[in-house]
């Protein structure tokens, strides 16, 4: 907690940072993606199940985002929301991404320019599987994004980007008035997206 409390601080440090350098504007994006994810199984549920491949849960799959926050010609500072959900081999999961990021711009064209930065915040892993008892659980989240903005017009822009995070959120798998049958542990998410962005 002690350095979850350190990375929050130096966020707000850069957020106040990046304010009091340059004029800034409002933003907002709407994001879709592909998200896959790396799930560890406990040992209980390995022995409980027959190669239950849990990386499988969500794979490549659908997500969709929302953004909000502050721009200038050097970089951006935002929040975040996005979800996706899956089920493969009987199991489903559910991930649920809040995170503060800042991004530095590189300029390479008049209207083009490449951006990294870093992520932080929770991310919020619900177990929705049918026969088990909903489970959910919220741990931290802390990544690194990188891509390519691309200005339309004034206001108006396209990006394309990636994002890896890592994450400690967990869930039980408990049969509906039965025993615990194992626990699933999200230790990565690596996701691709696309995203318009309206600045005001």
């Amino acid at each position: 907690m002690k350095t979850f409390g350190t990375l929050m601080l130096a966020t707000a440090f850069c957020a106040t940072s990046f304010a009091a350098q340059a004029a800034e504007d409002n933003f907002a994006s709407l994001t879709y993606g592909q998200t896959s994810d790396k799930v560890r199984k406990s040992g209980l549920l390995s022995r409980n199940t027959d190669h239950l491949d849990t990386d499988g849960i969500i794979d490549k799959d659908g997500t969709w985002g929302v953004r909000l926050g502050k721009i200038n010609e050097q970089g951006r500072y935002y929040l975040t929301y996005d979800n996706v959900s899956n089920d493969h081999s009987g199991l489903k999961l559910r991930q649920e991404n809040l995170l503060g990021s800042y991004d530095r711009f590189y300029p390479i064209a008049d209207s083009t320019r490449l951006f990294g930065g870093a992520s932080l915040g929770l991310t919020k892993l619900s177990q929705e599987s049918s026969g088990y008892s909903r489970d959910t659980d919220t741990g931290y989240a802390v990544g690194l994004q990188a891509g390519v903005l691309q200005d339309i017009s004034d206001n108006a822009s396209v990006e394309l980007g990636y994002r890896y995070l890592r994450s400690n959120a967990s869930t039980e798998l408990v049969e509906r008035g039965g025993a615990k049958v194992g626990a699933l542990r999200l230790t990565s998410s690596a996701q691709t997206y696309l995203s318009a962005n309206y600045r005001f």
